[in-house]
């Protein structure tokens, strides 16, 4: 099921596509992180996975919630988790509402 959500196009519903090649989710993250990598240079971040939930994990939460107009339960569903866990993410990010 992941698979088909991260293969989703970029596109908003009904919007021109212009002949260009559409671009996933999945390879605009790969695309991003090889160029993140690339700028390290053979440098350690350390805390590579923490920094990159964090840098992915509140946009997606900003966006779910402006989609779903604040309604905690319906982000939670559309999520697919626990109300609870949502609000922690929420304030975890200064998200709270």
């Amino acid at each position: 099921m992941t698979d088909t959500v991260l293969a989703v196009p970029l596109e908003a519903p009904g919007q021109e596509q212009n002949n260009r090649p559409q671009n996933t989710l999945r390879d605009s993250v790969k695309d991003t992180m090889d160029a993140y990598l690339k700028q390290l240079d053979g440098h350690s971040t350390g805390q590579l996975y923490q920094m990159f939930l964090q840098e992915v994990e509140t946009p997606l939460l900003e966006t779910v919630m402006t989609y779903v107009r604040g309604n905690q339960s319906k982000a939670a569903e559309l999520l697919g988790i626990n109300r609870g866990t949502l609000r922690k993410k929420l304030k975890m990010y200064g998200l709270h509402q």
